[in-house]
């Protein structure tokens, strides 16, 4: 923990944060390509089925951990209380190795209550992983409170890296020694049966439903088959995500160990008043708990959305158990999944902006603490909205590139482009969670969630039971949970913070410019697709050839025009990370 990481402003740190989760995005979707060939969408759903569940465990234990352990601790090193400041860190110790351990037992003896079918197998390969996160949520928060965001973002990283690795090794390893193959049973176009090149049946089993419609469709054995290939494959996918945090926390504890020297050094100098424990167990559970309960029910969304539709799919819509977590692995797997990659830029802005106005809050500065978060949805929307607008418009060449499946692209990219509304939508209501947590009022993003919830669940039932929109009602609902916290949220900051949010810069002219971005981005990629050849699906490298350059012309188009439109200052420029080198371009272009 360097000084000058403390002197750096929030946005840089944010930075630091932000390319680091876009690095880990980008992983992400690098891994998910060959891992969805080898586990297939039906793979894919029952480790997003079990992913769910285990997401939920963990919202409730430990997610929150890293935010509100930064909270607290800032706090305590505004004043320079060293010492409480790593009591409040040896507390957290004992509460994630309480909560998280009952936590894991939970979720291993509770997998068949919580879910069914194969996917309750997965659920408990992430068990030991809830654990493993809590302790590794006390470490990122500890160094996060120091304004110092590397080690946490060298942590995020490793463990992608190796989640993606361990999770298309142990998946292919497991189907390989289980099945003694890697290749699933198909229903060829001519309606033959094959086992990789090898046509096992003559032709497919012929079934017709009462509107006369004929499907061919596998035997039992066959579909038992592929029903294991993919179980395992998922339990591969679950091994690769604990691998990861467990790398991930072996990390960011050898960091803690090697800046122990320093840490004691501080401790002491400190001639402040020692907390009692007790007292600062009852501050961390009185911050935890609100933060915990505002997180899990910011995210129970997922989970929600995921128990109704198999309902009623199941229930009221006949659907099989195959048929429900293939559309439900194409939707979470491949669409969700691409849309998480922008809001990843809010969400470390969020988590550095956090220690920042609690600092600034807790010493009274209200004034500072609304002109950091003018500056961070400022920010947030310079990069949420064209992101926002690019994923719209180049929807199916971005899905082609990442998930290139003659089966799924046509849902995936549709599902994409509805979709990505969203993006602007979480991005700031993420942001201004963290803001209202900062300023103490920890227990009204609970609250505003909560109301979310409500009108977005019933909105999904009500869609899926009364239309025939099937995955799209989960992309309604989506919409409706992040507009209805963005409502709310910025509701209560206005009251709570007195702050009013400046809309032509931040909002309309990245609209604006975003627009013409869009048009000049698809323009240069329908340009280039034609120019080689065109076809419904381009070989990847053709895709990737005319997808690259329509991205960099869309990133040039809106630069220049945001500059022109005024929308941002060379002041705000040069507070981006590397914004000198942008100010340097846009000078030399006579844009400044």
């Amino acid at each position: 923990m360097s000084k000058s990481s403390n002197k750096n402003g929030f946005i840089i740190q944010a930075g630091i944060l932000a390319a680091a989760g876009i690095i880990c995005r980008i992983i992400g979707l690098l891994y998910r390509s060959p891992l969805a060939a080898v586990i297939g969408d039906e793979g894919n759903g029952y480790y997003q089925a079990a992913y769910n569940i285990y997401t939920m465990i963990l919202l409730i234990s430990s997610y929150s951990i890293p935010s509100a352990i930064s909270k607290v601790i800032a706090q305590k090193l505004a004043t320079h209380e060293y010492r409480n400041a790593h009591r409040v860190f040896t507390c957290a110790i004992y509460y994630v190795l309480i909560v998280g351990g009952l936590a894991s037992l939970v979720l291993f003896f509770g997998a068949g209550f919580l879910t069914r079918g194969p996917a309750v197998q997965v659920v408990r390969v992430f068990a030991p992983t809830v654990f493993l996160y809590g302790l590794l949520g006390v470490l990122r928060g500890y160094f996060q409170a120091h304004r110092s965001m590397v080690q946490t973002s060298v942590s995020q990283i490793i463990e992608q890296i190796l989640n993606a690795v361990v999770s298309i090794g142990a998946a292919y390893l497991l189907i390989i020694l289980m099945l003694s193959t890697t290749d699933k049973y198909v229903i060829n176009d001519d309606h033959s049966v094959s086992l990789g090149s090898t046509v096992v049946q003559e032709m497919a089993e012929e079934q017709t439903d009462e509107n006369g419609i004929v499907t061919y469709v596998l035997s039992d054995e066959q579909q038992a088959w592929n029903t294991k290939h993919a179980l395992y494959g998922a339990i591969g996918s679950a091994l690769g995500t604990g691998s990861g945090v467990l790398i991930a926390l072996l990390f960011m504890w050898a960091v803690y160990l090697l800046n122990k020297g320093t840490i004691y050094r501080r401790i002491g100098c400190d001639r402040h008043p020692v907390e009692e424990y007790g007292e600062i167990i009852k501050t961390i559970t009185g911050v935890i708990i609100p933060f915990i309960l505002s997180t899990a029910i910011y995210n129970l969304t997922t989970v929600v959305n995921q128990t109704v539709y198999t309902y009623i799919a199941a229930e009221k819509k006949n659907m099989e158990n195959t048929e429900i977590s293939t559309r439900y692995g194409i939707f979470s797997g491949k669409a969700v999944v691409i849309s998480k990659i922008p809001i990843a830029i809010s969400t470390a802005i969020a988590s550095a902006i956090l220690p920042t106005v609690s600092a600034l809050a807790g010493s009274g500065d209200m004034k500072g603490a609304r002109r950091k978060t003018a500056q961070a949805v400022k920010t947030t929307m310079f990069i949420a909205i064209p992101a926002t607008v690019g994923i719209a418009v180049l929807a199916r060449p971005i899905t082609w590139l990442l998930f290139p499946q003659k089966a799924s692209i046509d849902m995936a990219s549709r599902l994409l482009m509805l979709l990505a509304v969203s993006i602007i939508l979480y991005s700031l209501s993420t942001l201004t969670n963290s803001i209202l947590q900062g300023i103490g009022q920890v227990r009204v993003p609970v609250k505003n969630a909560a109301v979310a919830l409500v009108i977005q669940t019933a909105i999904t039932a009500l869609l899926l039971l009364l239309t025939g929109l099937d995955m799209y009602a989960l992309v309604i609902a989506e919409i409706v949970y992040s507009g209805m916290m963005c409502f709310l949220n910025q509701r209560s900051i206005r009251r709570y913070m007195y702050y009013r949010q400046e809309i032509f810069k931040t909002f309309i002219v990245p609209f604006v410019a975003s627009v013409f971005m869009g048009l000049a981005a698809y323009g240069t990629y329908a340009g280039i697709h034609a120019l080689m050849g065109g076809g419904e699906y381009p070989g990847r490298m053709q895709n990737a050839i005319a997808l690259i350059p329509a991205i960099l012309v869309g990133c040039v188009v809106y630069f220049v025009l945001e500059i022109l439109f005024g929308g941002i200052s060379e002041k705000e420029l040069r507070e981006l990370p590397k914004g000198y080198l942008m100010v340097k371009v846009a000078k030399k272009l006579h844009l400044m």
